[in-house]
């Protein structure tokens, strides 16, 4: 197996595939974009590379945008996988800012996909769905970024808080550890504002 390093901060899918042609019109879809666009096929045991590249070229040769196209590919790469543990794996660790999951069990591939800005899950879900019509955000985290943070969504916008409330049993439970953990750290202001309530309910 060998996948080459990413050479652009724009990587942008991920693919896990067993079929060459639909595999091939998702990642035109994407490398006529921009000429910085990264495609990963993470091609499964069956796939026949070879139909796979030539796809790529009579495609590429085909579309208006060819040239964009061919830069792309130029820093795109093709990985052979094992297996379903080996893709999820590599996907995860490269987490695409979109992944395409072009298998027939592609629902039961979803809990262990933890990294990507947005995945599109079967043979007939193309990306381009979600560019213009599923009703997802389509502002994604770029870089590898999905390992850490989500896409933009409502809960972007909205602002939390977090709340706490102790009873009399609940100070005496926890209070002194509390106590114990400041005086480590050497606030005593911190310390005291904890003993002296469990002083005062002694």
């Amino acid at each position: 197996m060998c996948l080459r390093p990413c050479k652009l901060l724009r990587c942008r899918i991920s693919t896990l595939a067993r079929s060459s042609r639909l595999w091939t019109e998702d990642a035109f879809h994407l490398v006529t974009a921009y000429a910085a666009v990264q495609v990963v096929l993470l091609a499964l045991p069956g796939v026949d590379l070879d139909e796979v590249e030539r796809e790529v070229s009579q495609q590429c040769a085909a579309l208006p945008r060819s040239d964009v196209a061919s830069q792309a590919l130029s820093h795109s790469s093709i990985v052979s996988v094992s297996g379903r543990d080996e893709a999820i794996k590599l996907s995860n660790m490269y987490a695409p800012e979109h992944l395409i999951v072009n298998v027939e069990d592609a629902e039961d591939w979803l809990p262990e996909l933890d990294n990507a800005g947005s995945v599109f899950l079967g043979r007939w879900t193309p990306e381009s769905v979600g560019d213009y019509a599923s009703g997802t955000n389509h502002v994604l985290p770029t870089y590898g970024y999905a390992r850490m943070y989500s896409g933009v969504s409502l809960e972007s916008f909205q602002k939390s808080m977090t709340v706490q409330t102790l009873s009399k049993e609940g100070l005496k439970g926890l209070g002194p550890t509390v106590a114990h953990m400041a005086d480590l750290e050497g606030l005593t202001a911190h310390q005291r504002a904890v003993t002296m309530r469990l002083q005062a309910l002694s």
